[in-house]
């Protein structure tokens, strides 16, 4: 019984290298995000990882990470779900703004609030919480289950969508997962208990 969760969060965007909100906007990988989605296949390659099973958002930059992740594994028709559960926070009026432009339009220390606290979101936007509230039932529901029944399921998505599972998992508080970075490129591996909580966390890092 495998019962093992893979979360890795796309690799760099185009939207990362320029310092912008992303949230729900669209960029694609930059060549730097490429090649770390790949090496994030060639890590779980190493491994010795095959998945039953893939889990992505609706974005183009978590898609392409799943596919280059894939094509190292000689995995390329796993059947994938893609689902706006899954999908960054929605960061509202900052999308698409230079983080050092909205720190001069709304001051430092509220940019820090909207970008760093559990429950406050920014204008039009979502917070962590928010982010987490369609994130838990969706895992519950959909991914939980196939990682129960003895798969090995592969979770490729976002910052925050990801910091809203490894919250569930590591039972963390919302102060203490806003501290958390989650690495572009880095699968997070969890192999889980029978009922459902984690027997063992790694990180695939260099």
């Amino acid at each position: 019984m495998s019962r093992t969760l893979v979360l890795v969060r796309h690799g760099q965007s185009e939207w990362n290298l320029k310092n912008l909100f992303t949230g729900w906007k669209d960029p694609d990988l930059t060549d730097k995000g490429v090649e770390e989605a790949k090496d994030a296949g060639r890590r779980l390659k190493a491994g010795g990882f095959t998945f039953d099973i893939a889990f992505t958002s609706e974005l183009s930059r978590a898609q392409r990470t799943l596919t280059l992740m894939l094509e190292e594994l000689g995995q390329t028709g796993l059947e994938t779900i893609r689902d706006v559960a899954l999908n960054e926070r929605d960061y509202g009026d900052l999308s698409g703004l230079n983080k050092d432009d909205a720190r001069k339009k709304w001051g430092e220390e509220q940019v820090h609030i909207w970008r760093r606290s559990y429950d406050t979101p920014p204008p039009g936007g979502e917070s962590l919480k928010d982010t987490g509230a369609r994130v838990w039932p969706y895992y519950i529901h959909d991914i939980l289950p196939k990682v129960l029944g003895g798969g090995t399921v592969v979770v490729a998505a976002h910052g925050n969508s990801l910091r809203a599972l490894v919250m569930a998992l590591d039972g963390l508080t919302g102060e203490e997962i806003v501290g958390q970075e989650i690495a572009t490129g880095v699968p997070i591996v969890y192999r889980l208990n029978a009922d459902s909580t984690v027997a063992e966390k790694t990180v695939l890092a260099d």
